[in-house]
């Protein structure tokens, strides 16, 4: 099927992440675009505002070190004009490697960016029908019902899902410093003080908590939830990993690694880290707590923590269902509908998981929706680079037991000759994925600016 450059406007339904994302990459190639956000007419149970891009699971984007996987996704979408990660720079807090924002700083930028386009048309109504001609679906995990049925007759079966939690946010100033300490690990924060605030447990207090956490009360699931519940590996709540073993906390979310406790000047038996949320820094969210707990015993097993015994809880955690599509059944490595040219899909729906591989699904559809509309070749980016490799994953999977991928190396084509040490060999994929987008880029005659 061709197209020929016309006026038409390309749809993007939803305003999320990759929404936004593919909107802005559209109109930016010349080509009028209605973005399509039901919010706040209709909201979700993970939103809480009207914005554009709201962040609902934690502030983190991930890794901002070149040598780490996402750092690497992030250098590639940086290269290809990332309107998103541009807002992300300029609403940034300190978090040691990672890049962590201001969740409604970077919304509200982003919200901004969409709203001032010349070409873009913020069109606040629920899509309840996938449209004609050239759309983007970038609805999330959260997908509104009557569009999910039109999505689940197209694929002509029902939707893979799993469960996401998000974690509790507490009041800076309620914290007691007099036990917490601030640090980050191996110091590797903007200044001596580290970029992270956290609380130290002995043993006997470690083994309290978790038992206390084995025998909260959590929130009673739908009657369709409960048929089929699967968990993502990567956003495990916290009282799943604890069911798995005394010393699955210790080793997981809570492992001390890296720090020392002033008090004692030796490492924790286990360690509570807590994140700043916005640039003001009153608010910290408790990182890897994601919970299915009920409020009051949030409140009840949390304050075990030391230095979180007084603690305000401004948010406390949830779980909602995740909705996406097995891609490898449906999606091309362009991000298009197998049986349909000018539909794609980008974001969460995919099966791409995480803040960033999100917004990079959101910029590869964009560009290959503006790329169709144009008569120009469709990107299907190389395996060796990050988001090459997420996009090929994610279309390429054992669709029998397909779950969600994060950026990671082990999605990388092995090197030819992979140097010995771990960092070296994380070094030599980020040049070669570098080199590997360069040549890509000069073969499609992209030049930067």
């Amino acid at each position: 099927m061709a197209f020929n450059k016309t006026d038409q406007p390309v749809k993007v339904i939803g305003g999320g992440l990759a929404g936004s994302e593919a909107a802005w990459q559209i109109a930016q190639r010349g080509i009028p675009v209605l973005l399509y956000e039901m919010r706040p007419l209709q909201s979700t149970p993970a939103h809480q505002t009207a914005w554009l891009a709201e962040l609902v699971c934690s502030n983190s984007l991930g890794s901002d070190l070149p040598d780490r996987a996402p750092g690497v996704l992030k250098a590639e979408m940086r290269r290809l004009d990332s309107l998103l990660l541009a807002c992300a720079k300029a609403a940034a807090v300190p978090a040691g490697g990672a890049l962590a924002v201001d969740r409604e700083a970077f919304a509200q930028q982003v919200t901004d960016a969409i709203g001032q386009h010349p070409l873009i048309t913020l069109v606040r109504e629920e899509v309840r029908h996938i449209p004609d001609g050239p759309t983007v679906i970038a609805t999330g995990p959260l997908t509104a019902d009557a569009l999910a049925k039109e999505i689940a007759g197209l694929v002509g079966e029902e939707y893979l899902y799993f469960y996401d939690a998000i974690a509790p946010m507490v009041a800076a100033d309620s914290i007691d410093m007099s036990i917490a300490f601030r640090a980050s690990r191996y110091g590797r924060g903007e200044d001596e003080t580290g970029d992270y605030i956290n609380c130290p447990i002995t043993r006997e207090e470690y083994e309290r908590f978790v038992a206390a956490l084995r025998e909260a009360e959590l929130i009673t699931l739908h009657d369709f939830e409960r048929e089929n519940p699967q968990f993502f590996e990567g956003c495990l709540p916290v009282e799943q990993l604890a069911a798995r073993g005394e010393q699955s906390l210790a080793f997981g979310p809570l492992r001390p690694v890296g720090l020392k406790d002033p008090r004692t000047g030796q490492r924790p038996y286990a360690v509570v880290q807590l994140r700043q949320d916005n640039l003001a820094g009153t608010l910290y969210n408790l990182v890897g707590f994601q919970t299915n707990l009920r409020y009051g015993e949030q409140k009840r097993v949390f304050s075990l923590i030391p230095g979180l015994e007084h603690a305000e809880f401004v948010r406390y955690g949830q779980m909602h269902r995740n909705t996406f599509l097995n891609s490898p059944l449906y999606l091309r490595p362009t991000l298009q509908f197998h049986q349909r040219d000018n539909l794609l899909f980008a974001g969460q729906i995919t099966g791409v998981e995480g803040y960033v591989g999100n917004i990079g699904t959101g910029l590869l559809a964009g560009i290959n929706a503006a790329n169709l509309i144009q008569d120009r070749p469709l990107w299907v980016l190389p395996p060796t680079t990050m988001l090459g490799a997420l996009c090929h994953y994610v279309t390429h999977a054992e669709p029998g037991d397909f779950q969600p991928m994060k950026a990671n190396f082990g999605i990388l084509p092995a090197l030819d000759h992979p140097p010995k040490g771990k960092r070296e060999r994380q070094r030599a994929y980020a040049e070669r994925a570098a080199a590997a987008l360069e040549s890509f880029l000069a073969e499609h005659a992209v030049v930067s600016g």
